[in-house]
């Protein structure tokens, strides 16, 4: 266990300590609105009344959560939770399944576990809610801030000003095309023309979400996701670090989408992208380390979800991953820490978010 946890603690302790210095200067707000688009790893409540197998609203899940189990995919919270912090607001963003009481001046969550960049992920599951159908949820928002605030351009103004945090497509390969038993895209498509296609959908995603009033993007690149858990208990060879076939096709997308970032933000001189290299950061840790990285904190499903009401880990401080898939709160606050201010240039570029809110 000791060897098994060095990497986890050489990442901690090297970006804990930005971390909770930043955090002690909070009070007005960076921005005043902050939209969150993803997957399972941003989702905070929006899976909870679906039809769906992806959904974590029941203990251990939120053990070290102030509010318990409220769909949030690890002990406590998320990156987003984390950025939330980091950014100044007093209270966490409100899942859009559940903003009825909430102020949307101030932001909506609207990311849903299992989904993806394509409308097909994840399905084999259950219900989510892909990008596209996200980016309609936002539509509605928008039409309920611009009768908040009185007029369109008023709600424009408002909106020019706010972060838009993205982080999708990891589930488009762990749940599409690395699972051909339920998908025909890795048939259908070569690693690189399937990362060529993700990039290209993604892009006009994002040129849809401008139209809406985005400004200010926080694009967030696949992990590695071969290093996860549940990819090297069901696709790893005996005694295997990782899955070299899924980590080489998470780097070929975010070398492809890079450049589309580039694209973007001279398309829209008005806006500013910003791409989170998610696999760098992962393979700088790695290399200091010799090891795996697939402890776990639960006992789980044979779908990588914890079991429902098991007794988790005592250990949460030092696990990297609580279930299968999901790190722990712990390691929520080094990669939120990482995107936030990154501490090597090339994890972030053009810049990080804590340059991106200054503009």
């Amino acid at each position: 266990m000791d060897c098994e946890t060095k990497l986890w603690l050489v990442v901690f302790f090297f970006l804990s300590a930005t971390y909770m210095q930043q955090r002690c200067v909070v009070g007005v707000p960076q921005v005043p609105c902050f939209f969150v688009f993803g997957d399972s790893l941003s989702d905070c409540g929006n899976n909870n009344n679906l039809r769906t197998d992806a959904k974590v609203n029941f203990f251990p899940y939120g053990i070290d959560f102030p509010a318990g189990p409220t769909g949030r995919f690890t002990n406590g919270k998320t990156s987003v939770d984390v950025l939330t912090e980091l950014l100044g607001f007093d209270n966490f963003i409100p899942p859009f399944a559940n903003t009825s009481a909430s102020d949307i001046l101030k932001g909506v969550n609207y990311a849903s576990g299992a989904a993806g960049i394509r409308k097909e992920t994840g399905t084999h599951m259950g219900e989510d809610i892909s990008l596209g159908v996200q980016l309609e949820n936002h539509k509605v928002t928008v039409t309920q801030i611009t009768q908040k605030l009185g007029t369109a351009d008023q709600a424009q103004q408002h909106l020019n000003k706010c972060l838009y945090y993205v982080n999708i497509g990891n589930n488009d390969y762990l749940n599409n095309y690395f699972l051909p038993e339920h998908y025909p895209t890795s048939r259908e498509y070569s690693v690189d023309q399937y990362g060529e296609a993700l990039a290209q959908e993604y892009s006009t995603h994002l040129r849809d979400l401008h139209a809406l009033g985005a400004r200010k993007f926080a694009l967030i690149g696949l992990g590695l996701l071969g290093c996860i858990p549940q990819e090297i208990s069901t696709h790893g060879k005996n005694g295997s670090l990782c899955v070299d076939e899924e980590n080489e096709a998470a780097i070929l997308f975010n070398k492809k989408f890079k450049p589309q970032v580039d694209r973007l933000n001279k398309e829209f001189p008005d806006a500013n992208f910003i791409f989170i290299n998610s696999a760098v950061i992962q393979q700088d840790a790695a290399n200091t380390q010799d090891l795996k990285a697939d402890i776990i904190c639960c006992k789980v499903r044979p779908d990588g979800i914890c079991i429902a009401n098991g007794e988790p880990c005592k250990n949460r401080n030092i696990t990297p991953f609580f279930d299968a898939f999901h790190p722990t709160e712990k390691i929520n606050l080094v990669i939120a820490g990482s995107y936030y201010h990154a501490p090597v240039s090339n994890y972030a570029h053009p810049m990080d978010i804590s340059q991106l809110v200054k503009l």
